[in-house]
């Protein structure tokens, strides 16, 4: 199987020089009626715009962000502000964008429901560079730092972040788009009880130098990303889009393995 950032690189190079032109492509859209539901648990304004006012929201409603008209392009989005409740488990497809840090029942139902099947995509950024129009403290701005420690160390991961990195976008070498302040992931020891239950052992594997972990827990998978810059509303890195979809469909098993 080859890396999901190998994948997106692919995409966005035949992208740039051959049109989308049939469901074969990835990032073609889906018709309304066959697109999957995909929970979405974010703290990024990648939704509804930082705006105060109706007026303003209204507009970017009208003009949605290439991030999330690429998201709509494939799938239903639903919305979640907590995973305790029985929205997730009648989900299938979950994707995590520099979320808030999960209390101790939520980080208990998360691991549940990946076991039972659930495909995660999660973006766990350990700096993110996205501006923000609310000040520190305020709870509508998006989470600066991603504290998902106990569930990453239950699966046997840990984000490291270089504090000596150079500020500013770069490409990843072969991943197809650019990062900014990016984490790593690690292998790590898997905690005690992180087999639930009596199932499989999480297994994991570093992709891309550490930029990303890909995971079979249980019935389910989790592909990690240790940056969110490609998420960034208005002047998102260039192939985001594209390389959102080919993450997305290697993600939850929309393309083949």
């Amino acid at each position: 199987m080859a890396p999901v950032l190998l994948v997106a690189a692919a995409l966005v190079a035949s992208r740039a020089r051959y049109p989308a032109t049939g469901p074969g492509d990835p990032a073609a859209a889906v018709p309304p009626g066959a697109r999957p539901e995909l929970g979405l648990f974010t703290s990024l304004p990648l939704l509804w715009s930082e705006a105060d006012d109706l007026t303003a929201q209204l507009a970017a409603e009208r003009t949605p962000s290439p991030i999330r008209a690429a998201l709509e392009a494939r799938y239903r989005l639903r919305p979640l502000d907590t995973l305790r409740d029985a929205r997730l488990d009648r989900l299938r497809l979950l994707m995590m964008a520099q979320p808030r840090p999960l209390d101790p029942a939520e980080n208990v139902a998360l691991d549940r429901w990946v076991r039972r099947g659930g495909r995660l995509l999660l973006f766990a950024d350990p700096m993110l560079t996205a501006p923000s129009r609310f000040a520190l403290g305020d709870p509508r701005r998006p989470q600066d730092v991603v504290l998902l420690s106990p569930i990453l160390a239950h699966w046997g991961l840990v984000l490291r972040f270089d504090e000596t990195q150079p500020a500013g976008l770069r490409e990843i070498a072969g991943s197809g788009f650019a990062s900014n302040l990016a984490g790593r992931f690690a292998l790590a020891p898997i905690v005690a009880g992180a087999s639930a239950g009596g199932g499989e052992l999480p297994q994991c594997r570093i992709v891309r130098a550490g930029l990303g972990a890909a995971c079979r827990i249980g019935r389910g998978r989790v592909l990690a990303i240790a940056d969110a810059a490609l998420l960034e509303a208005g002047d998102s890195p260039p192939g985001s889009a594209a390389a959102l979809q080919a993450m997305a469909a290697q993600a939850f098993g929309t393309t083949p393995r």
